[in-house]
This record gives C-alpha cells, structure tokens and sequence, in this order.
C-alpha cells in the first residue's frame, strides 16, 4: 500500500466547469438534489427524502458552528483599503470570551493589501446602537501566513457587537462574487449556534426544521458538536504530493453527552459533512492518547490536540505501525471513547475542548464514521481525498455522475450520502 504522503495530488483531479458551481442557494434547502452511494450503486434523489435512506435508531452527527462577519475593511491615511481576515482568537484564546471582550482583542489574522500596511495603525468607523465608534487595528507577528492583529475601539460593546456590526460574511472566494444581505441566511444551517467560522459547514446547508422533525420521527438521535472552520479550508494541495501540504488547525468542542451516546451506538455514526467526520474521527486518536496502556506524552504534548500524520502512527503503544496492520494492534472505537471519557472525569471536564490537524486520504481506515453526508468538493482539495478514503476510487463515478447529471457543486451545491461497500470500522 503507498505511504499517504507520497499520494500525488493530480490524481485527484477533474474537470470542473464554472457554471456548475452554484453561485447561489436553491429558494427551498432541502429541495437540492441528493446523490445516493450505496455501496457501489448510485442514484438520486432530492434532500428532502433524506429521512426515509436514513436506518431507524442510528445516530447523526451534526457541526453547529457558526460563520462570523470575518471580513473587515481598514483605511489608511492616504484612503487606501486593507482588507482583514479574522481566522482565529489569540488574545483571548477562548472563543466565548474572546467575543464577550470589551474594548480591544488581538486575532490571527490575513491580510489582503499586505504591501499597503507596511506600518502604523488603521482605523475605521462603525455605527452601533446609534452610536459611532472607532476601530484601530494594530498588525503584530507573522505567524505562518497569517498575522496577529490587535484591535482596539472605543465604546462598551463587545468584540461579537462590534464585528457583527463592521464586519462582511466571507463566503467562499469560488463562487467569484461579493456577498450579498440574502447571505446572512442562507451561509448558515438553521442549527448554527456557536460563533466562531469563517466558512460554513456546507453539508448541513440543506437541512431544514421539517427534514429535522421527519428524522426525528424515524428514532434517530441528533447530537451536535463544533468545528470552527478555518481558511485553510479553501486552501488548494499547492504540493506534487501530499506530504509536502499543512493542515491547518481547526478548534473543536464536543459534549460529554455526545461521546456517551457515540459509546451507546457501538463507537458508530453518521457524519454531516467533512467538518463532523474530521471531530469524529479525531476523537478516536485522543482516546488512543488518553488510553492507560499509552506511554507519558513528550513533554508539553496534549492528547488533545491530532497532529497532521499521527493517526498513520499511531497504536496502543503509540509505536510506527506499517499500513494495513492488522485490527488486533488497535483498540476498538468504544474503548477509545471509554478512555476519553475517563480522561475526561479526572479533569471534571462536562465539555472536551481540544484541537485538530488531522488529514484523512486514501490509507486511512475510518473508526467513528460508517456513512457520510456532504457535497461535492474542488478538485485537487483534502476534502476529495477525504472522500476517496471514504469509498475508494468510486468517487470518479460518484463524480462523474454529478457531472453528467446536473448536480450543481461546491458549497451552495447539492448533497450527497455515501454508503461504503465494506464498514471500516475496526471492531465489526
């Protein structure tokens, strides 16, 4: 089997016309055409049947994340507009109380315009409550691609006040167009909760409260947690192979409810959207890492922070192990989430916070997901290469289908469920 990092990325390539990406939502959600890959058969349907390919008493798991007004406009001096990015809080680092913060935070941030803010302060003006305040933001250390960003206004509001009030939804740079009011509602699943995205997490775009209450009917659980998407989720594969491509960082927070009902429904569940398999399947290698058999951490490691490669690493003792090793080196999805939980009480944690880096291609073998929800991604992205370790080399057919067939793509685009031929899940 080929090491994961040497997969080349022009292998996971198509063509993708511009006019099959939707630039807009469909009136009606869950009127969205839904493709169906069942286990090597593939067919259609619309969304809101997704209820009735559901199996009564499983348990779907949902991101309810929210997307925030993360694109703000600066003016120099001379007029010139510098464009910032807010990606993730640095000071505070907590998300809720770093939007709760009155008067000045400090994020990472991107930067559009680089070259026209080479010093100095800017400073914008934004009218809240009928009150006009000043905005000063301060450019500090480059991390990576991304800078920290210190601002300052006046007034007692807090930061979500101020940037709900400044700020632009960023949605996703493909669909070539600046956003629109009508954004504001439908960049948003009617589940959003959570402050904290700079992009949504577009599978669960076409859910509406009627398919909701309908698979509920069906006595299937919903349980929800966070992923605050990150920018690096537009990032294209910009290396020959795969192994040469960060991953960015992405926060996540998941209930103690949600790993216990997770434990009572065999370890398995059904995953809206890349965003909800990336936290489900990252729970698993925390629970390797919390498990009593794995050895001390180095020194300042988290078990609750997935590097990029260590799933392809690690086993029980957290030794290299070859690819395609056998099942017995590993212990089962429920005792993982067992250790978790047990990591979990011995910190009196009700709600895990914990980060990710995980990146799942071909080579990876699922533990939590066994059915997936989730459009149809760009060529050449992780988020294809996440599919293909899903199902394997179908996803050609799979895409070919959408492509022959109409389906409109990327994120305002139409959905999918993907059943696998055979469950890779480890202890079935």
């Amino acid at each position: 089997m080929i090491d994961p990092k040497d997969i080349q990325i022009k292998d996971y390539n198509y063509s993708l016309p511009d006019e099959r990406i939707a630039k807009f939502p469909l009136p009606e959600r869950d009127h969205s055409k839904l493709l169906i890959y069942d286990r090597g058969e593939i067919g259609e349907r619309h969304f809101y049947d997704l209820p009735s390919l559901l199996p009564e008493g499983a348990l779907l798991v949902m991101n309810n994340t929210r997307v925030i007004q993360a694109r703000l406009f600066f003016y120099k001096e001379t007029g010139a507009r510098v464009e910032i990015l807010v990606l993730e809080p640095h000071e505070p680092h907590d998300y809720q109380v770093n939007f709760a913060t009155r008067g000045q935070v400090a994020w990472q941030c991107m930067v559009g315009g680089l070259k026209k803010w080479k010093q100095g302060e800017l400073k914008a003006e934004v009218e809240i409550g009928g009150s006009k305040i000043v905005i000063t933001a301060e450019r500090g250390e480059q991390l990576g691609t991304s800078h920290v960003v210190t601002f300052t206004w006046t007034g007692n509001y807090t930061w979500s006040e101020v940037l709900e009030a400044m700020g632009e939804l960023p949605i996703p740079p493909y669909l070539n167009r600046r956003t629109e009011e009508s954004d504001k509602r439908t960049y948003q699943t009617v589940y959003s909760k959570i402050e904290g995205s700079v992009a949504a997490p577009t599978a669960g775009l076409h859910f509406t409260q009627q398919v909701l209450d309908e698979i509920g009917k069906r006595g299937i659980e919903c349980e929800e947690v966070t992923l605050h998407v990150g920018a690096g989720t537009f990032r294209p594969v910009k290396s020959e192979d795969i192994g040469g491509h960060d991953m960015h960082t992405e926060h996540i927070a998941v209930h103690r409810r949600t790993i216990e009902k997770l434990i009572e429904h065999g370890g398995h569940a059904i995953a809206v959207g890349t965003t909800s398999v990336r936290t489900l399947e990252s729970l698993y290698w925390m629970g390797i890492k919390t498990h009593p058999q794995a050895p001390s951490l180095k020194g300042g490691e988290s078990p609750l922070h997935v590097r990029q490669w260590e799933p392809y690493k690690l086993s029980i003792d957290r030794s290299v192990l070859p690819l395609g090793s056998s099942k017995k080196s590993q212990i089962s999805t429920e005792e993982a989430l067992k250790a978790l939980l047990a990591y979990m009480d011995a910190h009196e944690l009700d709600v895990l916070h914990a980060s990710t880096q995980i990146i799942i291609a071909p080579g990876y073998r699922y533990r939590v997901v066994d059915r997936m929800i989730t459009n149809f991604h760009q060529p050449q992205s992780t988020l294809l290469l996440l599919v293909s370790a899903f199902i394997g080399d179908d996803w050609h057919r799979v895409y070919d289908y959408a492509l022959n067939h109409q389906f409109r793509f990327l994120s305002y685009g139409d959905s999918s469920i993907l059943i696998p031929r055979i469950s890779h899940a480890w202890d079935t």
